[in-house]
């Protein structure tokens, strides 16, 4: 039996994970979706206050509470930020890491800083009402909450423990390609230390294709 951390992207919540998740646990694997602050079930506690940060800790204390050691920290778009940081502070205690069509930053970027000049004006105008809190793109789904902008400006600190994790995955959307994500997939489907799989999806793999992202899932696990 395998375990996994499942981390959703901004806007969002643990919703989008549930098919793959129930896919992964009809298997009789351990799987654990964490919800963001002020996002999902928790859209109740938003507030321009929140940060990278507090995401990291909702993910990191999950952990702990849960007793977590050896597993899969997979996260989706904005989730990269959040597994990258994760995997800062918990290094060897996570088996691999799986980035979902997501952000994957460098020491000291923000998310700001590798997303595209269209987004970086959205997440201006679309807080001017309220100040604070990033309404989603348009056309998005209607459940979507807004995204609070300081998780969006603080940067992600290496501090080499995430050295210890060889073992990761990226999986690109290819249907709207070029995107954001395209540069992440270029990066990485020439280093020989990740495993890249492209799926025909947009940006909602798991939610578009969940018996193939179960598979690349339980793939990294093994």
């Amino acid at each position: 039996m395998a375990t996994f951390v499942l981390v959703h992207g901004a806007w969002g919540g643990g919703q989008g994970w549930h098919a793959t998740a129930k896919l992964l646990r009809a298997k009789g694997h351990d799987v654990h979706i964490a919800t963001l602050t002020g996002l999902g079930e928790k859209k109740h506690l938003i507030s321009p206050a929140i940060t990278l940060e507090t995401h990291v800790t909702d993910v990191t204390n999950m952990i702990a509470a849960e007793g977590l050691t050896d597993f899969v920290l997979a996260g989706h778009s904005y989730g990269g930020m959040i597994i990258t940081e994760v995997a800062n502070r918990l290094g060897k205690a996570i088996r691999s890491l799986v980035y979902v069509d997501a952000f994957l930053p460098r020491d000291g970027e923000a998310l700001w800083d590798i997303a595209d000049e269209p987004s970086r004006k959205h997440y201006i105008d679309a807080q001017r009402d309220m100040p604070g809190l990033v309404a989603p793109f348009p056309g998005s789904p209607s459940f979507l909450t807004r995204q609070p902008l300081l998780t969006l400006i603080e940067p992600v600190k290496m501090t080499g423990a995430e050295q210890a994790i060889t073992r990761r995955t990226y999986i690109y959307a290819t249907k709207d390609a070029p995107t954001v994500f395209t540069k992440f997939h270029e990066r990485v489907k020439v280093d020989p230390d990740w495993k890249v799989y492209s799926l025909p999806t947009g940006h909602g793999v798991m939610v578009e294709k969940p018996e193939e992202t179960a598979a690349i899932l339980l793939e990294a696990a093994a």
